[in-house]
């Protein structure tokens, strides 16, 4: 049976509380609202623009509450959630795809020591962990807008999420041969286009 609780303080099974939301106790989803509410968050604001952040949690709420007749309980709910709110992401920046960049004027020189950092990496760390990192979350968004929002994915569920090729097809529904292609070539525009601005060239 699954827990998954976040802060311990409801033993109560996600599963269990689905089965009552389906049943007709549909008040009760504010358990699963509450109980994953800041981990939605967390996804959601590592990858989209900070200003709609707080609509599209809300929204990818209403999509899970939607979406549970067709749960499965022998999927783990966590990562049954976070597939839901990755695609949401997803289809945020189909819909939107455009470049909103960071002003170059605005970079600070915290900015352009990480900006030495990715472009120095021999290894993929650099983009690990980044989540806690202030100067390279908005650095990595400005770097970001110039790939399409199925490059952005790829690129973020592999070297932001951690998450292997095979697993980022999975979420993606795509071929790993895809993910992988998309993935190697995300890396080396986004580093072409950090090069460029470093160089002045834009």
């Amino acid at each position: 049976m699954q827990s998954n609780v976040e802060d311990g303080s409801d033993i109560t099974t996600d599963a269990e509380i689905i089965g009552r939301i389906l049943s007709g106790r549909i008040n009760d989803f504010e358990i699963i609202l509450n109980r994953y509410r800041g981990y939605i968050f967390k996804i959601v604001s590592g990858r989209l623009p900070a200003d709609v952040v707080a609509d599209l949690s809300h929204e990818i709420f209403i999509e899970v509450y939607k979406s549970l007749p067709n749960y499965d309980e022998r999927k783990m709910f966590r990562k049954w959630l976070a597939g839901i709110a990755i695609h949401c992401c997803y289809d945020y920046w189909r819909q939107h795809y455009q470049n909103h960049e960071i002003s170059i004027s605005a970079l600070t020189e915290d900015h352009k020591r990480w900006i030495d950092e990715v472009l120095a990496a021999k290894s993929e760390d650099v983009f690990n962990n980044i989540e806690n990192q202030k100067e390279a979350r908005e650095i990595l968004q400005w770097a970001l807008a110039d790939l399409s929002a199925e490059d952005r994915m790829a690129l973020t569920l592999v070297h932001l999420d951690g998450l292997s090729v095979k697993e980022a097809a999975q979420v993606l529904g795509w071929s790993s041969i895809n993910v992988k292609v998309r993935v190697h070539r995300s890396r080396k525009k986004m580093r072409k286009r950090i090069a460029a601005m470093l160089s002045g060239d834009i």
